[in-house]
């Protein structure tokens, strides 16, 4: 089955080219199949993969999601209430079922999120992180 992630590269192409309406019908078309919210003006980074084609995620359009990041089903990448800015997201990343990331952090490079975490502080390259708010359970 062809992955959400090929219909958000057509639809930001379209975008960044200037064209007009299809980029929102092609968002239209990936929240009625998929049920996901996956705006063309986000930055998603090459090999970005989501996990049983994209069902139920939620990413705000000003997010910025580097290469290589595996994001599993029912993720939430999104800004909190009184900051403007949203989480910026390393390389290699892997974002399990479930996992919320609120707010102004950067997630490093080769990080793994928990399922169901609630990631809402900055984590440094190499850790795996889980839990309600998550914490760091190793390092390196």
């Amino acid at each position: 089955m062809i992955n959400a992630y090929y219909f958000y590269y057509l639809a930001n192409f379209l975008y960044i080219n200037k064209v007009p309406f299809l980029p929102k019908l092609i968002k239209l078309f990936i929240f009625l199949i998929y049920n996901s919210s996956i705006p063309y003006e986000c930055t998603i980074g090459k090999g970005t993969r989501f996990g049983y084609s994209g069902i139920g995620v939620v990413l705000h359009k000003k997010a910025k999601i580097g290469k290589n990041v595996m994001i599993g089903t029912n993720v939430t990448i999104g800004g909190k209430s009184g900051h403007k800015s949203l989480p910026i997201i390393g390389n290699d990343v892997y974002i399990a079922t479930g996992a919320k990331i609120l707010g102004p952090i950067i997630i490093g490079d080769n990080v793994t999120i928990g399922a169901n975490s609630v990631v809402i502080s900055s984590v440094s390259d190499n850790c795996v992180v889980a839990g309600v708010p998550a914490k760091v359970l190793k390092k390196g």
